[in-house]
């Protein structure tokens, strides 16, 4: 069946492109650079002799769109070109962007290399491939698409499905799920969504997510409802988003049901914008507390508990400990140039990660960005150093990348 999938995008959208049979097609072209500077006794740099690796991306978007009345036919197919001194040590996992180099948890393999060597990797995928049907009541998606759930600005306890991680720099486009989704919106303006998503080739409860999520609105504020069958485990989540003043406040609450009983996690957030000098600054800041995360990281982190672990390996969350603090601000030096500043702290052992870049919008189309993340903390802190064994570590390494992205 994956192989049957993949045949039908490449003949579908081969077709598309010879026929131009296309209401809408839009492309977007991204190359990055990033840099490391790795300390004695990394990993990354015990694998690799480089104590300063240098990687580069290059990836092109297809997005085709095909509307017959009520029905949509969607496609994005990307070209990911990888080359640098870290390819080999990151082996399938995600890029430097967190795009997916691999379809092996999901339904559908739209993913296969073309090329690859030493220090290089060439690689097709499908990043959406669905059917899209609407009417002023009802919609429903079949097929691959992405699903943004949940109020966090950094931390997103409530997104279930390839929740972005807090240091991730390219946002435009999250990785899509293999799914079937319908959408019903009421009279008053609440909606529900029913959502199910297959993984790993099957469709079996232990790997399969079946979710409802109802959107209430009263007056100014706005409700959300979760109950969940995830992994085989049962999700329930409270969100709340209503403004005060000219701020606005969201919170997510979200209880997770292991082995080991219901568990507790949550965020709350408020942002702000204000004009300063003809020109507007944006702040926010943020708490969140990890429920299945740990007060004290083990001397090995073999010992993680269970739960996390798993999440952490299904890149569900990303941290490791229980309760962060983060806040930043977004500001324009000029017409065309604007900064992001970030900080985000560990509230168990007082490490950080400092982010910072420089946008230039070279065109409508093109943008440049340069920028830095600094991880800040000692040897077996979080955002420090943490042995793995051996006399090897993880982490504390600064990262400096060059973006580059235009739309046509």
């Amino acid at each position: 069946m994956v192989a049957a999938a993949r045949q039908a995008a490449i003949w579908l959208f081969a077709m598309a492109a010879t026929l131009g049979l296309a209401n809408e097609f839009d492309a977007r072209v991204k190359w990055h650079t990033t840099t490391q500077r790795l300390p004695a006794g990394d990993t990354q740099r015990d694998a690799t002799g480089e104590s300063k690796p240098l990687d580069h991306g290059a990836d092109l978007r297809l997005l085709w769109r095909r509307n017959f009345g009520r029905l949509t036919v969607e496609v994005d197919h990307a070209t990911t070109y990888l080359v640098g001194d870290s390819i080999e040590s990151a082996d399938s996992g995600p890029t430097f962007d967190q795009t997916p180099t691999g379809d092996e948890r999901r339904l559908m393999d739209l993913t296969w290399e073309v090329d690859r060597g030493e220090g290089h990797r060439l690689l097709h995928r499908f990043d959406r491939f669905a059917l899209k049907y609407r009417t002023p009541r009802w919609a429903v998606t079949v097929g691959r698409d992405a699903v943004s759930w949940g109020s966090g600005v950094v931390f997103h306890p409530m997104d279930l499905f390839n929740p972005f991680a807090p240091t991730t720099v390219d946002q435009d486009y999250k990785a899509g799920d293999d799914l079937i989704r319908i959408e019903r919106l009421f009279d008053d303006g609440s909606d529900l969504e029913m959502l199910a998503v297959t993984r790993h080739g099957e469709v079996e409860d232990d790997t399969a997510s079946v979710a409802f999520k109802y959107r209430a609105l009263m007056g100014s504020t706005e409700l959300e409802l979760l109950a969940a069958r995830h992994y085989g485990g049962g999700v329930l989540g409270l969100g709340l988003r209503t403004p005060i003043g000219g701020a606005l406040i969201r919170s997510d609450l979200i209880a997770v049901e292991d082995r080991e009983g219901w568990t507790l996690s949550g965020v709350v957030n408020v942002d702000y914008s204000f004009p300063v000098a003809q020109s507007s600054v944006y702040v926010f800041a943020e708490y969140f507390h990890n429920g299945l995360g740990v007060s004290r990281l083990p001397d090995d982190l073999d010992l993680l508990p269970d739960a996390l672990a798993e999440r952490l390996g299904r890149g569900e969350t990303f941290t490791l400990m229980r309760d962060y603090v983060a806040v930043g601000t977004q500001f324009r030096w000029h017409a065309l140039v604007n900064q992001n500043i970030s900080v985000i702290a560990n509230l168990h052992d007082a490490s950080k990660v400092v982010q910072t870049a420089v946008g230039y919008d070279v065109s409508d189309a093109a943008r440049l960005q340069v920028g830095v993340i600094k991880p800040m903390g000692g040897e077996g802190d979080e955002f420090g150093r943490l042995g793995v064994g051996d006399g090897l570590t993880v982490g504390g390494g600064a990262r400096g990348y060059l973006r580059l992205v235009y739309f046509f």
